[in-house]
């Protein structure tokens, strides 16, 4: 087991949660108390983090908001990063492939200067240029599988020829990619959108991390992401849910509308946990 992974279960079972909030700004959607504040993004996910850290295993900020707001969003991001609680891990959602030399940049970028437990990264260029992320034994490297989106049956549905039959792509990535790294540091991004899907990487990657979005916003079913996604100790899954949780609210009660809301997830997720445990025995 990879010491990310050891740190993530730590942090799970500490706060007793699988949930990753993602800190995914949106400047056309500001709380009111922020609105004209030079430093709205960090003030933002300050209040975010300080209203649910005690309720989730990681926090996932997605690249793409804080590069489109320039020098200031990655200012922001770097120190919204080191304000995390230590002991929560934090996901840089950056979706990261490319060729050896400019993938190695990448991973310094996101492991060090960014500081960040784990990343999201592409892995259909192929294993060379998933190695310089993997090199970092102690962090995660989420490569995407099946993604959230309606158009990922577009290519990773695609039937796949193998010596051992006939698979769509995204099974043949889990199952080629799950062997990849000696820090066993590998985890797989699949959509809570598709539970058929979630539940044949799950029988895949016993044992490996899965970071599932799609809950909330995106409409996936909480308790079938819940009984396929996690593992028999219904543990190995990080469920992810960005605007149901930042977004609860833009008014005065931002704060403890969005630790409302990441509550009532956390809860409802524990309470399909549970049952799960209970059909199992």
């Amino acid at each position: 087991m990879s010491s990310f992974t050891t740190r993530l279960l730590e942090c799970s079972r500490r706060n007793n949660s699988i949930l990753c909030v993602g800190l995914d700004v949106d400047p056309e959607r500001i709380p009111e108390p922020l609105q004209g504040h030079a430093d709205w993004v960090y003030e933002y996910n300050l209040g975010i983090i300080e209203a649910t850290s005690d309720l989730v295993c990681a926090y996932k900020p997605n690249l793409a908001f804080y590069e489109a707001l320039g020098a200031y969003g990655l200012d922001a991001l770097a120190r919204t990063v080191k304000a995390v609680p230590a002991g929560i891990q934090v996901i840089g959602d950056a979706k990261r492939g490319d060729i050896g030399h400019t993938a190695r940049a990448y991973a310094r970028a996101l492991f060090d200067v960014f500081g960040f437990d784990a990343a999201t990264v592409n892995p259909y260029l192929g294993l060379d240029t998933v190695e310089p992320f993997l090199e970092y034994q102690d962090r995660g490297v989420f490569l995407l599988c099946k993604t959230s989106n309606p158009g990922s049956g577009d290519f990773q549905d695609l039937a796949c020829v193998t010596d051992a039959g006939t698979f769509p792509l995204y099974q043949v990535v889990a199952q080629k990619a799950g062997r990849w790294g000696p820090g066993g540091n590998v985890g797989f991004v699949v959509g809570a959108t598709y539970p058929h899907e979630l539940a044949n990487v799950r029988q895949l990657v016993q044992g490996m991390p899965l970071l599932i979005p799609g809950v909330g916003a995106q409409a996936g079913d909480l308790e079938k992401t819940v009984l396929y996604g996690t593992d028999g100790a219904g543990e190995m899954a990080i469920i992810n849910s960005s605007r149901q949780v930042i977004q609860a609210s833009l008014g005065a009660d931002w704060k403890d509308a969005s630790r409302r809301a990441a509550a009532a997830l956390r809860d409802a997720i524990n309470g399909y946990r549970a049952a799960k445990a209970r059909h199992a025995s």
